[in-house]
């Protein structure tokens, strides 16, 4: 790309989405002997019944991150009301995750052609596509099963010197009407990205946490993480959301999947005000309406 403008994406851009979606070409995910299918991805919910029945989401999901020097890795488990058919038919085509990914607020443009997926992020507000940073990945159906699912996305590069991002969804049915399904992402941060995460946790975004506990603060109450693992969950959770209202959408007619997928979003961010509040809805839909008019018109 020639517009010298790309890697000078904000901060504030640059964290919202410093997980924008994100992948690790190398890196596995935080458990790589519980990807062994749909037979593994049982016992992982097996394993995780309690916490997926009590937690403080009021929804069967999980939520857990991990560091490994200079990679992040975040991870979202969940059960969703849909039959697996569902999940799989509006998962497993590249294109559809242009759907899913135009969602959070930092994305301002995605296309799809053959095996990859070129998407565009930048500012909060609104913003030319051309003037967003590109991030180029590559998308592929790992396994599909006729009870799991496995799809990943990968990429090289992102902003400020991040690099090999990867995100994989896994997925597998409990029942006729229930789905588990488990999303991943790893990023690998440079010590430039590391420097503006830093500098953003301590400004504007002090006050942002994660959603699992870690310890307890001197009253006795739970604490959440924060710092980059606190980011990494925000952005695992705001792409399980984007996943989970998508796939809702297909039970209606497709001239309202796209206000549908908007507004369910939106709300189901607005659940978790400390974690994911980014802007007022109005704000928030008038945009999201004009990007997805801009993907649907690409695919």
């Amino acid at each position: 790309m020639k517009n010298r403008r790309h890697p000078t994406v904000p901060i504030f851009a640059f964290v919202g989405l410093l997980g924008a979606m994100l992948l690790c070409a190398a890196a596995a995910l935080a458990n790589p002997a519980e990807r062994g299918g749909a037979a593994q991805l049982h016992a992982t919910h097996d394993r995780l019944a309690g916490s997926l029945a009590h937690n403080a989401f009021g929804r069967p999901v999980h939520v857990a991150s991990n560091q490994n020097g200079n990679e992040l890795h975040g991870d979202v488990y969940a059960v969703v009301s849909y039959p697996f058919a569902r999940v799989d038919e509006g998962l497993r085509d590249a294109p559809n995750w242009c759907h899913v990914l135009i969602l959070p607020f930092n994305t301002k443009h995605c296309s799809a052609s053959g095996d990859g997926l070129s998407v565009r992020i930048g500012r909060k507000a609104s913003q030319a596509p051309e003037n967003a940073y590109p991030i180029n990945f590559r998308y592929r159906v790992e396994s599909r099963e006729p009870e799991y699912l496995h799809v990943s996305l990968d990429a090289e590069k992102g902003p400020l010197g991040t690099r090999n991002y990867k995100i994989d969804l896994e997925a597998t049915p409990l029942d006729q009407g229930h789905t588990f399904i488990h999303l991943g992402y790893n990023y690998s941060f440079s010590t430039m990205s590391r420097l503006a995460m830093e500098t953003y946790l301590g400004t504007s975004g002090a006050d942002k946490v994660g959603f699992s506990v870690n310890g307890k603060d001197d009253q006795g109450r739970p604490q959440l993480v924060g710092g980059m693992l606190g980011a990494t969950e925000r952005n695992t959770m705001r792409y399980f959301l984007a996943i989970d209202v998508y796939l809702a959408s297909l039970s209606v007619p497709e001239n309202e999947r796209v206000d549908k997928r908007i507004n369910d979003w939106f709300a189901a961010t607005e659940k978790y005000p400390r974690q994911l509040h980014e802007m007022d809805r109005g704000e928030y839909v008038a945009m999201k309406k004009k990007e997805a008019a801009r993907v649907n018109a690409a695919l």
